[in-house]
């Protein structure tokens, strides 16, 4: 976490007992537009190849973690708060998930995400599959940095 997003983090927290898990991050290849979708309400979910926890051994995202936002300029712009976590395969995704996503409809939601896993398996010489598992994750806003 850098300091941008650890001051953020201790100014919205104050004194009370702090939660073990808080992490700092960006979305994906547009992460500013997804960042304001975060804001506006209009994006409450992600979702990423399950692959890639195993391939970078990184834990799964559990129920109650708290996440802030980053811009791509690595600042701090909301805190959210996992709120389910499903795996689920690509090809069995809902429509209301895509859209809690912030892609508009299904169809987009499913270029958009074609292709940025067929690129992102690419880099480990791996293929894009319709029944790649995903790590779908719904979240909540718990605040907007002023």
């Amino acid at each position: 976490m850098n300091i941008a997003a650890q001051t953020y983090w201790n100014e919205y927290w104050g004194n009370r007992d702090s939660p073990s898990s808080v992490s700092a991050w960006m979305f994906g290849d547009t992460s500013d537009r997804l960042a304001e979708q975060v804001i506006t309400g209009v994006k409450t979910a992600t979702c990423s190849g399950h692959v890639f926890y195993e391939l970078e051994n990184k834990p799964l995202p559990m129920i109650d973690e708290y996440g802030i936002i980053l811009n791509s300029e690595e600042q701090p712009v909301a805190i959210i708060k996992t709120v389910k976590v499903s795996l689920i395969p690509f090809n069995e995704v809902t429509k209301e998930f895509a859209i809690a996503e912030g892609d508009g409809t299904y169809q987009n939601w499913k270029d958009i995400h074609v292709n940025y896993f067929s690129s992102e398996l690419h880099k480990y010489g791996l293929g894009f599959s319709e029944d790649m598992l995903l790590v779908c994750e719904k979240f909540m806003l718990i605040d907007i940095k002023k």
